[in-house]
């Protein structure tokens, strides 16, 4: 069963998170949590996004729109991980006639 945690709670979790600075999350959409019945919660993920942006918030001073431009390509990044850590394992089933053929025109393609 996922956690959902309110404003509340995740203002008390996060030591530089505050309620205008989750509201300035909010509004410019970096952050969006889920509609539930007690009220929008927020998963541990958001919880985790949350507190990398008061990090970059605190380090750099970044405006919303850079800390969104951040986190999208942060997004970007994790999907593309989460790829190529289901494409090795499908690589991984083939045979090794295969696993080397795929080795060698990595190496190729490297340069």
């Amino acid at each position: 069963m996922t956690r959902y945690y309110s404003s509340t709670e995740v203002v008390a979790l996060i030591g530089d998170l505050t309620e205008p600075r989750l509201t300035a999350y909010l509004r410019a959409s970096i952050v969006e949590p889920v509609a539930t019945p007690d009220g929008p919660g927020f998963r541990e993920t958001d919880v985790a996004r949350l507190q990398l942006l008061c990090d970059l918030d605190e380090n750099y001073a970044l405006p919303d729109e850079s800390l969104k431009m951040v986190m999208g390509l942060i997004d970007q990044l994790n999907a593309m991980r989460g790829d190529m850590r289901a494409l090795m394992r499908a690589v991984a089933t083939e045979p090794d006639e295969v696993r080397s053929r795929i080795h060698s025109s990595i190496r190729v393609l490297r340069g």
